[in-house]
C-alpha cells in the first residue's frame, strides 16, 4: 500500500456559470478518516465526487485548482482516468452492486485490470469479503446473486469490490444513509477498520456519525470550506460561528 493521501490546493468546481466549490484548499492524510459536513447543497458531494474526476462525466462541468496524489497531479492531461478510478475507489449513497453473483462483483474489477489467475482471483475475492467483514455471511453462496442480499450487506460488498482493485484512497458519499441502523453500525464498524490501511473520506450528514468515525473533520457552507480540525475539537470546541450554528442544530 502505497503511503499517499490527498492534497487538495485552490479547488473551485463550477457548473456552467455557478460556482459550486470556492478555493477549497485542504490535506487528507493517509490512513485516517476525514468527515465531510454540511447542510444539503454545500457542495461537499461535488468537491468529493473531483478527488477521482467524477465530475468529468457531468455535463458543463469545470475545475480550477490542483489535486495531488503524492507527487501526481490527478487532473494532468496526460492522467489515465481509469487507472486513476482504480487507486480512488467510490461507494455510492446507495448500494449499486452489479447484476452479477457475489463472486463475479468483485472479481470483476481486478479481472478488467489483468489478474486472470483463478486461484489468485479467488483468493483475492475471500480476501476483499474478509476485509470488509462479509466473508462468513457469504462464502457458502459466492455464485447466487448479489441482488439477494440484503441493503447492508449489499453495501459492504460494494466496499468489498473497491477493496479489490487496491486503491489507495476511498471516497464514501453518505453510504449509510439508506441503511438500518444495525446495518449502518457494521458499516461504520468496517469504516473504523479500513482506516489502518487507506485514506478515507466520507461524506455524512450524521452529526454523531462522524463524531463516531472520523479522526477529522471539514464543514462546508456554500461552496466553502469554513472550518478544518480534528473532529473532537471541531464537535467540542469550533472556531467559527457557523460551525457551532450548524453542529447545534440551529441550522442545516
Amino acid at each position: 500500500m502505497a503511503d499517499k493521501g490527498i492534497s487538495v490546493k485552490d479547488l473551485s468546481v463550477y457548473y456552467g456559470d455557478n460556482k459550486a466549490v470556492k478555493n477549497v484548499t485542504i490535506d487528507f492524510n493517509n490512513k485516517d478518516v476525514t468527515a465531510l459536513i454540511g447542510p444539503s447543497g454545500c457542495g461537499k458531494s461535488t468537491f468529493l465526487r473531483t478527488l477521482n474526476r467524477m465530475n468529468d462525466l457531468i455535463p458543463n462541468a469545470r475545475m480550477t485548482g490542483e489535486i495531488w496524489i503524492g507527487d501526481e497531479d490527478i487532473n494532468h492531461p496526460k492522467t489515465d482516468v481509469v487507472l486513476l478510478r482504480r487507486r480512488i475507489g467510490m461507494v455510492w449513497q446507495r448500494p449499486n452492486p452489479f447484476h452479477k453473483s457475489i463472486y463475479e462483483n468483485i472479481a470483476f474489477g481486478p479481472r478488467y485490470h489483468g489478474l486472470k489467475n483463478k486461484s489468485q482471483l479467488d483468493d483475492l475475492v475471500e480476501e476483499s469479503l474478509r476485509k470488509a467483514a462479509l466473508w462468513e455471511e457469504t462464502k457458502d453462496r459466492l455464485h447466487t446473486s448479489a441482488l439477494k442480499l440484503s441493503g447492508g450487506q449489499q453495501q459492504r460488498l460494494c466496499i468489498a469490490r473497491s477493496i479489490a482493485v487496491k486503491p489507495d484512497i476511498i471516497l464514501m458519499d453518505e453510504p449509510a444513509s439508506a441503511l438500518d441502523p444495525v446495518s449502518t453500525s457494521k458499516v461504520e464498524e468496517l469504516i473504523s477498520e479500513l482506516k489502518q490501511d487507506y485514506c478515507i473520506v466520507i461524506v455524512t450528514h450524521n452529526m454523531h456519525q462522524a463524531a463516531r468515525i472520523s479522526s477529522k473533520t471539514a464543514f462546508f457552507l456554500s461552496g466553502e470550506l469554513v472550518e478544518y480540525d480534528n473532529t473532537e475539537t471541531m464537535f467540542t470546541n469550533p472556531v467559527k460561528k457557523e460551525t457551532s450554528d450548524y453542529i447545534s442544530g440551529r441550522f442545516g
